[in-house]
């Protein structure tokens, strides 16, 4: 071990093969060479924070407007990055990801973000699985059954923390290394070049960046690793979550700083929503309903994915649409009729909108999004030539957050607290992706779930009923559901399942006086 680097968690076993002094050195250097732009960017984030806070309202920006105007493309895309007409979502566990794999998606997204929570046995062992993924050789048994890949299996695919996260467990120079840096730079380290000698490559999704600055500094990052690691330019592609409102001002930007490595955008629906509050919070005018009245068909969810479809298209890019979370209930199948006919509709609307592949959270989904797009593409692989000409970048349309019969309700209220509650508590226990309520919830849709209730006890709200959203009636709601979920699971279950500490940090960031920026920063405390 370097006398730079401590590692504070265990990496005996197969965990000593994940952090090699070689890996370990890999890390500590991007830390090195990167880190200090990395720490002025969340600087920026922050003033720009402020001029949003204040009355200012984000818009195109005039010093890109000749890169926006400008003829240019993306390089295209590598072979098994052509058709991405289904793509599934998952932590990185080992059983997930072999289900996965074998799904019959194009394309897997091996999560260590939203969906994964960031315990050291999480990360580490997630890096294990990846090494084993990519070779082929990834399998599990267990007392029920055998896990083995399918002699076909979905392009594989991996999202790193995003770059407001640090992964305490690593220091380098007694600092706590980029979250970011440390998931994408082992996988790098110990794949990119076993990728790219199967005829493939080291293919990413890039979380919740906010400019154009940002996607330099991942452009910059790639270039460095592919020399290091003597690979062609090229061999690292990402694709790049739109899911703040910041970053959708900035796609063709986004697109043109990654251009060599970049595999398109991705309409990340349930952040998108969650960084709209945060970041219009103090606008008493842009106070949002209940989250399930905020549908894709609402105008300015409409607008941002016609706009991101028309920006990836012009640039010859993939457009990757937003997730479908439900989780087929095979005990009422009334529930998942209604269910599949909806996550039909919402692929039919992305199919004809445009997209050229979409995101489900459960392999029983497979099917159903696979039959929309087929409908479409037939036996094209995209659609990328389809320009959307007939959309006009419009900023009004995208800061236009007005839901036409919207409302804010007590159920919408509940639904928030239990969601957040339940989600929060799975976190704690090392699970990040929790099926509630028949849907796959991770950390955004708990994020909307608190960021909502603060909005609406900030700006005192009233309920449809003309009951207004108070603090105080937010702590009777959390300490009802409290008592819901002990008499449904037990109160040992929900002791020992740390539902009550869970249900004090919904509250913290619920009813804080200052907006925590993230709920997953005081949460990592807790791990």
């Amino acid at each position: 071990m370097s006398d730079a680097v401590t590692i504070l968690g265990d990496h005996g076993g197969r965990r000593a093969a994940v952090l090699t002094v070689e890996a370990i050195s890999f890390v500590a250097d991007l830390e090195r060479r990167f880190g200090p732009r990395r720490v002025e960017l969340l600087s920026r984030r922050a003033e720009r924070a402020r001029r949003w806070l204040t009355g200012e309202m984000p818009g195109f920006l005039p010093e890109t407007r000749e890169i926006r105007e400008a003829d240019w493309s993306v390089a295209p895309p590598p072979a098994d990055l052509t058709d991405r007409r289904v793509e599934i979502t998952g932590p990185v566990d080992r059983k997930m990801m072999i289900n996965a794999l074998n799904s019959g998606a194009r394309v897997f997204m091996a999560d260590f973000e939203d969906a994964n929570s960031p315990t050291w046995e999480n990360v580490i062992d997630g890096q294990v699985n990846l090494i084993d993924a990519v070779r082929g050789e990834i399998e599990l048994e267990t007392e029920e059954k055998q896990y083995r890949l399918d002699e076909e299996v979905a392009t594989l695919v991996v999202r790193p923390r995003g770059l407001h996260l640090r992964e305490k467990h690593f220091l380098v120079e007694g600092e706590a290394v980029a979250a970011s840096f440390f998931d994408m730079g082992l996988f790098l380290f110990h794949n990119a070049r076993e990728l790219v000698d199967r005829g493939s490559g080291a293919y990413c999704y890039l979380p919740k960046l906010e400019s154009h600055l940002e996607a330099r500094l991942w452009n910059d990052l790639f270039t460095h690793v592919e020399h290091e690691l003597s690979i062609p330019t090229g061999s690292i592609r990402a694709t790049v979550l739109i899911e703040t409102i910041l970053a959708a001002f900035e796609m063709e930007e986004i697109l043109y700083e990654l251009r060599e490595h970049s595999a398109g955008l991705n309409a990340g629906r349930w952040d998108y929503i969650f960084s709209i509050i945060k970041t219009f919070r103090n606008r008493e005018d842009m106070v949002l309903p209940d989250r399930g009245q905020i549908t894709m068909t609402v105008p300015f969810m409409r607008a941002y994915t016609e706009q991101l479809v028309r920006a990836c298209h012009r640039r010859g890019a993939h457009a990757i649409g937003g997730m479908a979370a439900f989780i087929p209930n095979r005990r009422d199948p009334e529930v998942t009729d209604r269910a599949l006919a909806a996550v039909a509709s919402d692929k039919r609307r992305e199919a004809t909108d445009g997209f050229d592949g979409t995101w489900v959270a459960h392999p029983d989904l497979v099917g159903t999004a696979q039959e929309e797009f087929d409908a479409v593409l037939g036996d094209r692989p995209n659609q990328v030539e389809r320009l959307r000409e007939d959309v006009d970048p419009d900023g009004e349309a995208l800061l236009d957050v007005r839901v036409p019969g919207g409302a804010i309700t007590g159920d919408g209220l509940r639904l928030n607290v239990s969601v957040g509650i339940q989600y929060i508590a799975s976190w704690l226990r090392g699970t990040g992706a929790a099926a509630i309520n028949d849907l796959m919830e991770d950390a955004a849709t708990a994020e909307i779930s608190r960021s909502q209730v603060w909005q609406w006890v900030h700006h005192g709200a009233r309920m449809a009923d003309g009951t207004e959203v108070t603090a105080g009636l937010v702590r009777e709601v959390v300490a009802e559901e409290i008592d819901r979920l002990s008499d449904r699971y037990g109160a040992d279950v929900t002791d020992e399942g740390r539902f009550q500490e869970a249900a004090n940090l919904f509250a913290d960031v619920s009813l804080a006086d200052e907006f925590p920026r993230f709920l997953t920063i005081p949460a990592y405390d807790h791990l």
